[in-house]
């Protein structure tokens, strides 16, 4: 498959000169889902700001489509935990804007938002204000702000980190349901081992700070998910006696 995302050879060390990251080497193909897991501060939000290009890295280099990565940019749409909505803008406002700086047409930002509002399931709460919504309403309105703007990658910091354990399977459900007919090229920062099984085509579990690759694992399952079946759970087995390798070095 074509290489959508190369990181190559990035680290990153902040002003006190401790390595917070790297080095890290890792290609993603377009249209895949992988996620990151490791335990807390092991750099795997660092890395993905540096993909976003919020965050400039100390050595090597990010490459979207063969392209330097040297800043933000409207081919990579970013859903952070927290929910980052305008307050003083409608459902339908917050998802448009993007489409309005972009000097897209009234008609068309209104068919785009009503399509993407349709999908997460929030249509009839077009009118409604974020102040309206429940937690997990508001991600769905992030989730579908980020793709109306039609960005070729999805780069989602413990999107559902912050909801209670109901509403973040409901949002999963959605998640994956939404890639199979999207087909975006998405990187997934999450602490939950569960969530990284149930949607990603490949799991990079990182080690304890400065955040390296560990293991990387291929989730061989089919795109419609059981999280109860025997071989969703043994991959969840593999993973978790990985990542508490790196938990328990934490705290020797």
């Amino acid at each position: 498959m074509t290489t959508k995302i190369q990181v190559a050879a990035v680290s990153k060390a902040f002003g006190n000169g401790v390595p917070a990251l790297g080095p890290i080497d890792l290609d993603v193909a377009e249209r895949e889902l992988v996620c990151l897991l490791g335990p807390s501060g092991c750099g795997k939000s660092t890395l993905l700001n540096i993909v976003a290009g919020f965050l400039a890295p100390t050595t090597g280099r990010v490459l979207v489509g063969g392209t330097p990565v040297t800043g933000p940019g409207a081919d990579r749409g970013v859903v952070f935990q927290e929910y980052v909505l305008f307050p003083w803008l409608t459902v339908a406002g917050n998802v448009e804007f993007g489409l309005t700086l972009k000097g897209v047409t009234a008609e068309e930002r209104r068919r785009t938002t009503a399509r993407y509002l349709e999908m997460v399931g929030l249509r009839a709460h077009a009118e409604k204000f974020p102040v309206q919504l429940s937690g997990g309403m508001k991600q769905r309105v992030a989730i579908a702000r980020a793709l109306a703007n039609s960005p070729a990658i999805i780069l989602m910091d413990e999107p559902f980190g912050a909801l209670d354990a109901q509403t973040r399977e409901v949002l999963q459900d959605e998640l994956s349901r939404i890639q199979r007919v999207e087909h975006k090229t998405i990187i997934f920062v999450t602490h939950s081992i569960r969530e990284a099984v149930y949607l990603a085509e490949r799991v990079v579990v990182m080690t304890s700070a400065p955040g390296r690759i560990k293991q990387v694992f291929d989730i061989k399952l089919a795109d419609i998910r059981d999280r109860f079946a025997p071989e969703f759970t043994q991959y969840e087995a593999e993973i978790t006696r990985v990542v508490k390798e790196e938990v328990a070095k934490v705290h020797e």
